[in-house]
């Protein structure tokens, strides 16, 4: 019987978040081993093809305001060519007056210059981006192809390997490494240091260790519409991007004539049905009213065309966890991305990267990633008494009661 293979580093879960880290940790010269359950890459929410990225900002929750921005750069500069800039713009709440100085005074907080956020008046908004709306227009926002960004960072590398339909069940410790066990108790593979990417699944393995964090589901169903080209909502579409109740993207004219749309998404707290909800078409629909200000359109002219349903896992305090699991040392998180998959995956592998190397965090340092920022991610923020490995970080961290968004606000 031969024994089982040995990594130095395994990452479990094929996602954007697993496949970016394995990209970083290759180009700093490590072999790295990824292991998915699915027989490729990408195959749940990272086969989302229509994700927007842009800097959270909103005012409150300082610390998700800087890690978003610091998260925003790390993403623009690791996806590139296929970084899809068309601008995003955020209306300006309806039942807030809107004053153009204050607004960019706190983008001007955020460390967001000009090029990167501004106020705009509604007819400034109309000329730039269709929508005769008040609010701040991003220029440098993006969408991102996360199924293509998952698939590049794994191409073919002498120090990659891939194991695909490989389920792992849970996690022990022998000796000095870390045994990956299936379904079956049996050793799939033995590992000097893991990094857990597995989304939801990352629950369940942390558990195998008796550890319990606070991760649960969120269905988010997001919604292709086709538009006739004289139907009256033809004249309202966006020429970019809109983030605010719900998100779309620019409409896109089609060779035949007509447009087609895509709005999303549902937001179905603890819901992991991944089949096609007629009621989350019918809020996609409402939303789109929403996101253009248009509240005389006529829904029925939206006609479904197609849809895309993902499970994203969120945390309580809706943070990512980031991090080095301090209590089982030689684990590291990677978890609850949320519907912000395309930054908190491009953070993640260099957070993750500087961790498993113990590098000195210069880089990091150099985008303005602070120590309570490291601990903001941190898993030991949610275990209390837990910290002694990392007093550092301790004084740092929250152990507050985790809070979820309320359904069915689109985030």
């Amino acid at each position: 019987m031969t024994s089982p293979q040995h990594h130095d580093l395994v990452v479990i879960g094929a996602g954007i978040a697993g496949a970016t880290i394995t990209n970083e940790l290759l180009a700093r010269g490590q072999a790295v081993c990824i292991v998915d359950s699915a027989p490729f890459p990408a195959s749940a929410c990272s086969s989302h093809a229509h994700a927007i990225a842009h800097p959270h900002i909103g005012r409150g929750a300082p610390r998700l305001l800087r890690l978003t921005r610091i998260a925003f750069l790390m993403a623009e500069a690791r996806w590139g060519s296929i970084w899809n800039q068309h601008g995003i713009f955020q209306p300006a709440k309806k039942d807030r007056h809107f004053i153009r100085d204050e607004v960019n005074a706190h983008l001007r907080t955020l460390e967001l210059d000009e090029a990167m956020a501004q106020a705009l008046f509604a007819q400034e908004a109309k000329e730039i981006c269709g929508v005769a709306q008040d609010g701040v227009w991003l220029p440098r926002g993006a969408s991102l192809n996360l199924s293509e960004a998952t698939n590049n960072a794994l191409k073919p590398h002498p120090h990659l390997t891939c194991c695909w339909n490989t389920s792992i069940a849970r996690l022990e410790k022998k000796g000095a490494a870390w045994q990956l066990l299936n379904h079956q108790n049996e050793i799939s593979m033995t590992a000097g240091k893991v990094i857990i990417a597995a989304a939801l699944e990352t629950k369940t393995l942390a558990a195998s260790m008796d550890v319990k964090l606070p991760l649960r589901p969120v269905r988010g169903q997001l919604s292709i519409f086709s538009i006739g080209e004289n139907d009256a909502w033809a004249s309202q579409l966006p020429r970019t991007a809109i983030s605010g109740d719900g998100y779309c993207l620019p409409a896109k004219r089609l060779p035949e004539g007509g447009y087609e749309w895509i709005v999303g998404s549902s937001f179905d707290e603890g819901e992991t049905d991944p089949h096609d909800w007629a009621s989350s078409d019918d809020l996609n629909r409402e939303q789109a009213k929403g996101l253009l200000n248009y509240v005389q359109g006529d829904i029925s002219q939206l006609h479904g065309a197609g849809s895309f349903v993902g499970v994203r896992c969120v945390a309580g305090d809706r943070l990512p966890i980031v991090g080095a699991l301090t209590q089982r040392p030689g684990i590291y998180l990677a978890t609850a991305l949320g519907s912000r998959g395309a930054l908190w995956s491009a953070l993640a592998a260099k957070l993750i990267t500087a961790q498993v190397l113990e590098d000195d965090f210069a880089l990091l340092a150099r985008f303005g990633f602070a120590a309570d920022l490291v601990a903001a991610l941190a898993p030991a923020r949610f275990f209390a008494g837990t910290l002694a490995a990392a007093p550092a970080l301790g004084a740092l961290a929250s152990n507050s009661k985790p809070i979820l968004p309320s359904a069915p606000n689109a985030k």
